[in-house]
């Protein structure tokens, strides 16, 4: 019965099917249900809208007026989210943020940052950074992993007399296209462009340039491993 409860639940919030495996136990769902519920409450006191959003326990949201989010958002445990920025943040529907993922909007009070947009049905794994100053944007459908970094700012290092951290920084911003999988603890620097159906080995160091559709990469710097669709003929 607890089973079948669930996974009303799950279609109704996410708007698509999941079969519960009937080895769980009944006190382990209703204890994940009950966790739910107090998370569903602390959306609603926290975002300061009705649309339903699950917040976890010792989750700090600044900028609240610039996070904009779908139905099923889940931003898990100790998770801190900056929006501070020229275009805020927009999640989209069933979007979830597991344990103690940083989004950072701006680097610096000095020049504000450019923001986040994230689509639909993304997870990102728990330890994740996100540095939006130069803009991030995540396609639909897309897995991150464990511990992944965004750095979508450098700083300018050209002048060997001065220090680094008066120099500046240049943004260019990142891009995942939809229907990806970046792999644990990869990290993504600015000015990666990464087209829909690529595949990141875990470790990965993804530097600025243009990632091939459904290809598969790996490595330091990442480099191109094979493609995911032969008919591709990527190179």
């Amino acid at each position: 019965m607890m089973h079948a409860l669930l996974e009303k639940l799950v279609l109704l919030i996410k708007k698509r099917p999941m079969v519960i495996d009937r080895r769980i136990s009944s006190g382990y769902l209703l204890g994940l249900i009950m966790t739910k519920l107090i998370m569903a409450c602390r959306g609603v006191i926290r975002l300061r809208r009705r649309r339903l959003a699950f917040i976890g326990s010792g989750v700090t949201l600044k900028e609240v007026g610039k996070i904009e989010y779908g139905p099923g958002l889940v931003i898990d445990q100790g998770c801190f989210v900056d929006a501070l920025s020229n275009d805020g943040i927009r999640f989209g529907t069933a979007v979830s943020l597991n344990k103690h993922i940083i989004i950072e909007c701006t680097g610096s009070l000095a020049n504000i940052g450019k923001g986040l947009v994230i689509g639909d049905n993304v997870g990102l794994g728990a330890g994740c950074f996100l540095g939006c100053a130069g803009g991030i944007e995540i396609g639909s459908d897309t897995i991150i992993g464990n511990f992944v970094s965004f750095h979508s700012e450098n700083h300018n290092f050209e002048d060997p007399l001065q220090p680094i951290r008066l120099q500046g920084v240049t943004r260019q911003g990142i891009k995942v296209g939809r229907n990806c999988w970046i792999g644990a603890k990869v990290t993504v620097l600015d000015g990666a462009v990464i087209e829909e159906g690529c595949v990141f080995a875990a470790g990965a160091v993804v530097a600025a340039g243009v990632y091939r559709k459904n290809s598969i990469y790996g490595g330091v710097p990442a480099k191109f491993i094979k493609a995911r669709v032969a008919e591709e003929g990527v190179a």
